[in-house]
């Protein structure tokens, strides 16, 4: 773990930080080592700003908005807050993301794809169904992780 003020930045430009969490942005790396090959930069970006991210052509990936707009891609691709773009898988090894009328703030996390089978059924994502069985097991009976599940409520809903 890392607090904020350990977290190398790069500044490719004027109004726009990028922390860099895992991988590397415009030449800063990150220390933190991952197992897979991962990227997980958080930018910040102030309106009217150009940049280009590269990024490995064999990762895949996604932008999710924080908060403010950003166009992504020479299609410009609009990302609004709340929402997510995922990158396409056509090899590229760069993404250019650009402000126009305001600010904004989003995550771009890529890395290898780990080539494994996915089953998922309600909010849990495991390998196998036999997990995924296991898993709803562990929950109904408030063990592995779930331990304080019977008495958690929410403070939002």
């Amino acid at each position: 773990e890392l607090l904020d003020g350990q977290i190398p930045r790069a500044t490719p430009q004027s109004g726009v930080v990028v922390k860099v969490i895992a991988g590397e942005s415009h030449g800063v790396k990150s220390q933190i080592y991952t197992r897979t090959p991962t990227m997980y930069l958080d930018f910040k970006m102030d309106k009217h700003k150009t940049i280009t991210q590269t990024i490995p052509s064999t990762y895949t990936g996604f932008i999710y908005m924080l908060k403010g707009k950003a166009y992504i891609g020479d299609k410009e691709f609009e990302g609004l807050a709340h929402h997510t773009l995922t990158l396409s898988e056509d090899g590229a090894t760069t993404v250019k993301i650009q402000t126009k009328d305001e600010d904004a703030h989003f995550v771009l996390i890529a890395g290898e794809p780990l080539n494994e089978p996915i089953v998922q059924h309600g909010p849990f994502v495991m390998n196998t169904s036999e997990e995924i069985y296991d898993t709803f097991v562990d929950y109904q009976n408030n063990k592995n992780g779930f331990e304080r599940a019977r008495n958690w409520h929410s403070t939002i809903a």
